[in-house]
């Protein structure tokens, strides 16, 4: 049950990938959307409301070319390159900062409207939040700073002493600036740490063994689109070795996963969304500040923790905008 909400709900609903025709290309703008990892269905429909919200819709109105790196951070630039040369209305650059870096090198006048986890202006997206310069502005989570908390209510899941793994995708930006802060945290507080890296299902199910090896007794997955593409995976191995871990959303939870502590994924999808209609209404993107999530949620699945023999906090429970039971 939702305990409260911090930013009004979006349908989830499934949408089919789309194909857009050439002849639809040339009859309307279109937009085009590039993204690091693998489409998610509820993310691109909440996309696709933003748009409706702003006045337009798929096919009717407007077009859209897609272009999916599928984790291959490396074919970023040339994708986004492509969607430049097809002379689009607007880039829609999500799936991690390389995203945005690459349509920002791929065309200097093309508006661009970003979706990223990193500090925008450490990487290089823009140099002011309230007035963006260039021809980009987008949304940007701060995924990467929330290690810390992570690792906060991870301890008071797991009170008992022991190392605590970290499961992250080395290369992508987000993942590293939260790994280097979660690392500076647990020295703080003196919990051992076990770092290692993942970038394709067979890492990932490697990872899991080591952790096992290791006799790693929590985990910790970073934050990062590639891993939110492969959550059911990563939520079944965590069952498989009976491991409590944390992750950055709640489609984690959703399916089985036991906490989660980030932005509702949905919800900046959709104001990316709102971005993007306002641009194609004549909107500058200088005009248009970076967003910010003003909240986090905090997501418990307590039928995972039962199965794991986990007793929640009642201060946990209490804080949690939602509890899975």
């Amino acid at each position: 049950m939702r305990r409260r909400e911090f930013i009004t709900l979006v349908s989830g609903a499934a949408v089919a990938w789309p194909r857009t025709t050439r002849a639809q290309q040339s009859a309307m703008p279109v937009i085009g959307h590039l993204t690091g990892g693998s489409p998610i269905k509820p993310y691109i429909a909440a996309f696709h409301q933003g748009l409706k919200e702003g006045g337009f819709i798929e096919g009717q109105n407007i077009a859209i070319e897609y272009r999916s790196a599928n984790g291959q951070y490396e074919r970023l630039p040339a994708l986004a390159t492509e969607l430049a040369g097809r002379g689009v209305a607007a880039i829609f650059a999500e799936g991690g900062s390389g995203a945005g870096r690459a349509a920002k090198q791929a065309t200097a006048t093309i508006p661009i409207v970003f979706l990223n986890g990193d500090d925008p202006i450490k990487s290089g997206l823009v140099s002011s939040i309230s007035r963006p310069d260039g021809n980009i502005t987008g949304v940007s989570l701060y995924s990467g700073s929330l290690g810390p908390k992570k690792l906060e209510l991870l301890r008071e899941l797991v009170p008992r002493s022991g190392v605590f793994g970290v499961l992250m995708n080395r290369g992508n930006p987000t993942s590293e600036a939260e790994v280097d802060a979660v690392a500076v945290a647990a020295k703080a507080v003196g919990q051992e740490v076990h770092v290692i890296g993942a970038s394709s299902e067979d890492e990932i199910d490697h990872a899991f063994e080591t952790f096992a090896d290791k006799k790693v007794i929590a985990l910790l997955v970073a934050s990062g689109v590639f891993f939110g593409n492969h959550a059911q995976r990563i939520v079944a191995l965590a069952a498989r070795y009976a491991l409590p871990a944390i992750y950055d959303r709640r489609e984690f939870v959703a399916v089985g996963g036991l906490i989660s502590y980030g932005t509702r994924f949905v919800d900046v999808f959709r104001q990316a969304g709102i971005y993007v209609a306002r641009i194609l209404k004549g909107a500058r993107t200088a005009d248009l500040p970076v967003l910010q999530p003003a909240k986090f949620e905090l997501v418990i699945n307590l039928k995972t923790a039962k199965t794991l023999g986990i007793a929640v906090p009642q201060s946990l429970s209490v804080a949690a905008d939602e509890v899975i039971e």
